[in-house]
């Protein structure tokens, strides 16, 4: 098994020493056992979605096409029957590794037999390669030592596995995304881990998102954040992107891998390097737990792993440059500047994690499939949702559907605040508004008859308003703005129209005919129309009285001449009579 495992190994060596004729990007990550079963798993749910609605498939189906396809990609037909829609999901799976810019192990075996890049005693046989891949030859090297040990330590044995394969697969999709940030199965599996606060909804509208924009799930992120903080939370999205509402999550997710990215390109030396970005992992992964959470455990354990192999790599690949060199200076590179070391952003650090990942990617495959693709206690533990579960969403709205409950809430909240401010103000300024009864009876007066001359007037009995069709104008003289305005409204419901006199040259009075409305600028000139002719009124009375008084005046007067010319003949008279 170890010697075939070093053979397949070699296998991804030559790909990486001529990637070129493999791929169009040197930083390929190479789709292991695993990662081609999880790929296949969400093509078959894609198909699905697309003939019967449903983004779900079932874990026999999943087995009995991930059996086919092995065969069929390295050409063992066993007159073995085709899965329904088969060369849909085909399709499928090539693509979603082409958008993820991955290569699996059967595609790279090969690529490197058809352009002879191994020798014979290198060479690897289908059938050994279908073993491998499926998990045969893992199963039949393991069944011997596990029937001796007792049932309770093979529990706990079993359960640490499952968390150290857990803690070993987040670590490594940090590195995997820091490598090659096309990769939507690594992110799917740290998007979330440590929690903050980016569930599967955040993963369905980041998927939804870099569908419409043809992009990377990490590169839809990393340019809606950095959109934000160059732009403006205003500028860098619409009020109802549902992204708006995982800023902080996509912030804090955005900001650490570009922390790792500085690691990268700052330290030179790869070997701290290495180990700084593990111990930076490692201190975000159980951030937040306690000391004798199992996970912890297992990330500790999986980054000292992790971090052993770096620096094997590193002294493996420097025992391999002093045995290639000849003692003799060699000459200046020419296509090299003279930092190159800088200006490849650490180069040498990236081609030490991508060797890294090709180990990890050339492993034994995991014996129960159903820990793999589905739900189960281990990873509700460790708070990670499976693959399956975040990329099953619902279809977006096409229009159809009712709008969202907030643009909702929002449309009928500003509905009520319109129905307050009408209401305030037809109860202030009554005049402004239409007639209520010819708004229901469907009928609207297109013209607003006045009258050239001023209507008669008309006198008041006992305080009360005569009869007749414009007595509502009479009104008493203690009347308030308040009573003036319901009987204009009382005689507006009638269907009739007020003869009122116009002023030509007033500016307080506007009329819209296309409306049907007049308003009134100043809420007083209903009240100083009735001061005024109330003015009018007592000034005719007070003439009548002055008019009576004076009569009497006069009256008085010419008594009292009459009074003194008698008096003046009678004195007159008696002079005479003494004469």
């Amino acid at each position: 098994m170890v010697t075939f495992q070093q053979k397949i190994l070699h296998l991804v060596k030559c790909f990486r020493r001529q990637w070129p004729l493999f791929s169009n990007s040197e930083r390929t990550t190479v789709c292991g056992a695993d990662c081609m079963l999880m790929a296949l798993q969400l093509s078959m749910a894609e198909v699905n979605k697309q003939h019967h609605g449903d983004f779900t498939v079932s874990l026999s189906d999943v087995l009995e096409m991930w059996n086919y396809l092995l065969h069929d990609k390295l050409g063992l037909y066993e007159n073995m029957k085709e899965p329904e829609n088969y060369t849909d999901v085909k399709k499928a799976y090539n693509d979603f590794l082409a958008r993820s810019n991955m290569l699996d192990l059967i595609d790279i075996y090969e690529k490197c037999y058809s352009l002879g890049l191994l020798a014979e005693d290198e060479s690897i046989s289908p059938v050994q390669l279908l073993e491998f891949i499926s998990g045969v030859m893992n199963a039949q090297e393991n069944n011997g030592s596990l029937v001796s040990t007792p049932t309770q330590i093979n529990r706990q044995s079993q359960n640490h596995m499952k968390m150290t394969i857990l803690a070993k697969k987040s670590v490594c999709s940090y590195l995997s995304l820091l490598v090659n940030s096309k990769d939507d199965l690594a992110v799917a599996h740290i998007l979330n881990v440590p929690d903050r606060g980016l569930g599967r909804e955040a993963f369905t509208n980041l998927k939804h998102a870099s569908q419409e924009r043809k992009m990377s799930i990490f590169l839809m992120a990393t340019s809606f954040i950095r959109t934000i903080e160059l732009g403006g939370r205003d500028f860098g999205s619409s009020m109802y992107d549902p992204l708006r509402a995982h800023v902080k999550g996509l912030s804090n997710f955005v900001n650490f891998i570009d922390k790792l990215q500085e690691i990268v390109g700052e330290i030179l030396n790869t070997r701290i390097a290495g180990g700084r970005i593990l111990s930076t992992v490692k201190m975000h992964l159980i951030k937040g737990r306690s000391n004798g959470d199992p996970f912890c455990q297992a990330v500790e354990e999986a980054v000292q792993d992790l971090d052993l192999k770096i620096k094997n790599i590193i002294d493996s690949q420097q025992e391999i440059l002093t045995a290639s060199t000849t003692g003799v200076s060699p000459a200046r590179p020419k296509l090299h500047s003279i930092n190159h070391g800088t200006a490849y952003c650490g180069r040498d650090t990236v081609k030490v994690l991508l060797v890294l990942l090709d180990e990890e990617a050339v492993s034994p495959p995991t014996q129960n499939k159903a820990d793999l693709l589905c739900d189960n206690e281990s990873l509700n533990l460790c708070g990670i949702t499976s693959v399956l579960t975040l990329f099953r969403s619902p279809a977006r709205s096409n229009g159809s559907s009712p709008k969202p409950l907030r643009q909702r809430i929002l449309k009928s909240m500003d509905e009520k605040v319109i129905k307050m401010k009408q209401s305030s103000i037809k109860s202030q300024f009554a005049c402004t508004y239409k007639n209520d009864l010819s708004e229901k009876n469907g009928q609207h007066s297109h013209a607003i008859p006045t009258c050239k001359h001023p209507a008669p007037k008309q006198h008041l009995k006992a305080g009360k308003p005569t009869e007749g069709p414009n007595s509502y104008l009479d009104v008493p003289g203690l009347g308030t703005i308040s009573e003036s305005v319901h009987q204009t409204r009382s005689y507006t419901e009638m269907g009739k129209l007020s003869c009122q006199p116009r002023n030509k040259n007033s500016e307080n009075e506007q009329m819209d005919l296309n409306n049907d409305k007049i308003i009134c600028d100043k809420e007083s000139e209903p009240s100083l129309q009735k001061n005024t002719k109330r003015l009018k009124t007592s000034n005719s009375s007070k003439k009548e009285l002055d008019s009576k008084i004076g009569g009497k005046r006069k009256q008085t007067k010419t008594a009292r001449s009459l009074d003194e010319f008698s008096s003046s003949v009678v004195s007159l008279s008696s002079i005479d009579s003494i004469f």
